[in-house]
């Protein structure tokens, strides 16, 4: 099979990479890609288990400089960048990683998430009912956008007359997440961080000086035998807040969205019986994956379905792959929406499972009951554009009416 059918800068790919994963799966399920300069494994049992594999890391900065690991340092224009983003978990392993996790745990509990969904549901319930009043629009700019930023900005305690500067900076990050992102995306990157960040630690003392009842004063009091986060990890840990509970969860709506419309049957079923809803989320974050590849670098020597993989590689885990995989799903092309049992890896797992995996849940769940209710005869208006990148994967708009 040539290396050129997984191409994650071609239109077509980024369309409809399935048939691809098929054939990669088969054929080659553990391949170096030159042009990305990573090693892509493509079937679940390997995703799953590389996930959990403690001698890959999301980082290897812990053990060893760029130079050490063989790596090209970093432009020195990034530094405001990498300095935000490492301040935060993501991008942290452990011991790092453990002390932060369980400090943001303290402040970003389940039950507080449980507890937003009174405000998910009434935001949720008037965006969908603004949608079916107008007779339509794009669904993803008048719902599946505004949501989850008024959601995640409620939460942080971001003021309301401020909310709309937080989307752009959003996306404008994360486009460094893109495979070798042009040098224009990178600086743009660069000066959203340095606005974010700014405004975040101007709102963090504010908080500390006037304590309120929101996740940046809980943060910023959160204390575990006498550690407590910093205030750069305390800035890092809302921006990785806002951009992995807002970007994925847009795609994940828009994605879901487009799934149902080509399975009018399933949309149907769903319709008819709205108690279907926790099991649908689950299968349309399946289907169709807005984060369909995760990156890893390989700290020791490794060995994936007999290929050696050396310390120093960068692995592409894909999960959109790994989620139509044969193996482990039935049928797996097939959407259905009563699937049970439906052991996606589209939150991850190990170490780095999605901590804002139960918000996302409830935000999705309320997202398409909302319009399910206020719309229940929506379809499609026009057939939608992918935008053009692939490692966070959605639409450019959902035009509907109603």
């Amino acid at each position: 099979m040539s290396d050129v059918a997984y191409d994650p800068w071609s239109a077509e790919f980024v369309a409809d990479p399935y048939p691809v994963f098929e054939r990669l799966r088969e054929e080659r399920p553990v391949f170096f890609h030159e042009p990305t300069g990573q090693w892509v494994i493509s079937r679940h049992e390997d995703v799953d288990a590389l996930l959990r594999d403690r001698r890959l890391g999301r980082s290897y900065l812990h053990i060893a400089s760029h130079e050490e690991f063989g790596q090209e340092p970093e432009a020195d224009f990034l530094k405001p960048f990498w300095d935000l983003i490492r301040a935060g978990m993501l991008d942290v392993e452990p011991p790092v990683h453990t002390r932060l996790r369980r400090l943001v745990s303290k402040a970003f509990t389940a039950r507080m998430v449980e507890g937003l969904r009174p405000t998910i549901r009434r935001l949720a319930g008037e965006l969908a009912g603004n949608l079916a009043a107008a007779g339509g629009g794009d669904l993803l700019a008048e719902v599946a956008e505004p949501l989850p930023v008024n959601v995640i900005a409620e939460m942080l305690g971001v003021p309301v007359e401020d909310r709309h500067l937080l989307r752009p900076w959003s996306a404008d990050i994360c486009g460094m997440y893109e495979l070798n992102p042009p040098e224009d995306v990178q600086r743009t990157a660069v000066r959203a961080a340095v606005e974010f960040s700014d405004y975040l630690r101007q709102l963090a003392r504010a908080r500390r000086d006037e304590p309120r009842d929101d996740l940046i004063t809980a943060l910023a009091q959160v204390v575990d035998e006498g550690d407590r986060l910093t205030e750069d990890e305390l800035i890092g840990t809302c921006v990785l807040l806002l951009n992995a509970g807002h970007e994925a969860t847009v795609n994940a709506t828009g994605n879901g969205w487009w799934s149902l419309f080509r399975n009018p049957g399933e949309l149907e079923r769903l319709r008819a019986d709205a108690s279907l809803i926790p099991t649908a989320v689950e299968e349309l974050l399946r289907y169709d994956t807005p984060a369909p590849m995760f990156e890893r670098w390989v700290l020791e020597d490794i060995t994936v379905a007999g290929v050696d993989i050396p310390r120093g590689a960068e692995v592409a885990l894909q999960f959109a792959s790994a989620n139509r995989d044969p193996a482990v799903f039935a049928d797996p092309n097939r959407l259905d929406l009563s699937r049970d049992p439906n052991p996606h890896i589209t939150f991850g797992l190990g170490v780095h499972y999605c901590l804002g995996a139960p918000l996302a849940r409830i935000e999705l769940a309320e997202s398409f009951g909302a319009l399910l209710r206020a719309a229940p005869g929506l379809r499609l208006a026009a057939e939608p554009a992918w935008k053009p990148g692939y490692v966070l994967r959605g639409l450019e708009a959902l035009h509907v009416e109603c």
